[in-house]
């Protein structure tokens, strides 16, 4: 196994990812979020902003590790950018579904900590109006599909699961760092 580890985040719109992502960075600056490549419109920040010819000469070269579409965009986990992001620490990857997660899993090495972070419908609703979303509609839609896809893939066996609606981010961010270097200690043992 590689010596290299990174964290998936997963959940839906509003489960915290960001909140917590910005956490792991104010406890150890080596936690950086993974910048996904993004071909579409909208919100670019967080993101490598790309273009339809770009995913072409990654597919073609066999470098994309998963991609998916959501809110008219295609947003891409590609292997040159998962390189970088290991080179300068510990990526931090957002992810909604299972798929991606197992994509990611078994298409890059690495140690992976799998993180799912869950709140409730509500509160992804209260979040996404109170950060000013004005697409909260099509992230309440993308809840109930990753409510589908965890029941769907409820074998799915992750290293921790958080509810974000009951504990502060740095609590979580503490139990992600908690968790990485009891792996950490393990793979080195």
């Amino acid at each position: 196994m590689s010596n290299r580890h990174g964290v998936i985040l997963y959940g839906p719109p509003a489960s915290g990812k960001d909140t917590i992502t910005a956490a792991l960075t104010s406890l150890d600056e080596r936690f950086q979020q993974f910048a996904r490549l993004k071909i579409g419109a909208g919100r670019s920040g967080g993101y490598r902003m790309g273009t339809a010819e770009q995913l072409e000469l990654l597919e073609a070269a066999g470098d994309v590790v998963y991609a998916n579409s959501r809110y008219g965009s295609t947003y891409v986990i590609d292997r040159p950018g998962l390189d970088v992001a290991f080179a300068s620490g510990v990526p931090v990857v957002h992810l909604g579904q299972v798929d991606g997660v197992r994509a990611l899993l078994e298409g890059y090495p690495a140690n992976w900590t799998t993180v799912l972070l869950w709140c409730s419908r509500s509160i992804t609703e209260a979040r996404s109006q109170g950060r000013g979303d004005a697409d909260t509609p099509a992230r309440l839609a993308a809840w109930d599909a990753t409510e589908q896809d965890l029941a769907a893939h409820a074998e799915f066996a992750w290293d921790l699961t958080l509810t974000t609606q009951a504990r502060p981010p740095v609590e979580s961010a503490y139990r992600i760092v908690q968790l990485l270097d009891q792996s950490t200690e393990a793979a080195t043992a």
